[in-house]
């Protein structure tokens, strides 16, 4: 079954005149809330007081308050801090502040679907999770574009769930390259198993391991180097733009 797909023609204006709060400012963070201030919603930066980000927020021309004052009067809440902390910060900030109705957001299913976040009954839980890192995120907006991401509903208390979701992708520019529906489940242990086994476990690991056998059988590392590890960049580039048959064949 082919998968179901959103893209420009199906977003709404769900978050017009809406508050959107993001609660943190990394690389995601900062991405998404710039790209939404751009795409001219009413968005507000959530921070703790002490936070090195404050200041890197409002040079960056954002509203910024506590995580407290910004939950307080948000229509929707985006959750874009470390997972290892967001579990602490909701319980602490977001969960007292959380108005009935508002949507709370993520980019990434683990909180909830670990059961480390539990919403009340009466709030939408959505996430869309961009297929790429903050840095490109801005970059392909700026540059009129964007990059794909992941859509998925925990709970739909309004009947509205779907559309707002819709409406924050198409803010940060993912429904211009397209959205794949799936759930938090799917996202979360997929990208767990890609994360792990692939990109950052396996490839790693299969580089160390190539460039060390060669050079312990007495070969050069700047050959082992280039063999093992600069040619990859060569290879992944045609699969990125042919799959294995460009790869193949070129």
């Amino acid at each position: 079954m082919p998968a179901k797909m959103f893209y420009e023609k199906d977003a709404t204006e769900a978050l017009k005149n809406k508050r959107v709060a993001v609660i943190g400012y990394g690389a995601q963070g900062r991405a998404h809330a710039l790209n939404m201030k751009d795409s001219g919603l009413d968005v507000t930066v959530g921070l703790r007081k002490d936070s090195s980000s404050w200041k890197v927020a409002e040079e960056d021309g954002m509203s910024v308050a506590t995580v407290n004052e910004a939950c307080s009067d948000a229509d929707l809440v985006a959750m874009l801090v470390p997972d290892q902390n967001a579990a602490d910060v909701y319980r602490e900030s977001v969960e007292p502040n959380l108005k009935p109705g508002a949507a709370l957001l993520f980019a990434h299913g683990f909180n909830v679907h670990f059961g480390q976040i539990n919403a009340p009954k009466e709030n939408d839980v959505i996430m869309i999770a961009p297929k790429a890192p903050g840095l490109l995120v801005r970059r392909t907006f700026e540059e009129g574009s964007g990059t794909p991401a992941l859509l998925a509903v925990h709970q739909d208390a309004t009947g509205n769930a779907t559309e707002t979701a819709l409406a924050y992708a198409q803010a940060l520019g993912c429904t211009r390259a397209g959205v794949i529906e799936t759930t938090f489940a799917e996202e979360t242990e997929t990208d767990l198993f890609g994360e792990q086994a692939v990109l950052c476990g396996g490839t790693s690991r299969l580089i160390q391991a190539g460039f060390e056998t060669l050079v312990e059988a007495g070969y050069q590392p700047e050959i082992a180097y280039f063999e093992c590890l600069h040619e990859l960049k060569l290879i992944v580039d045609l699969l990125y733009e042919g799959g294995f048959t460009k790869m193949r064949h070129v």
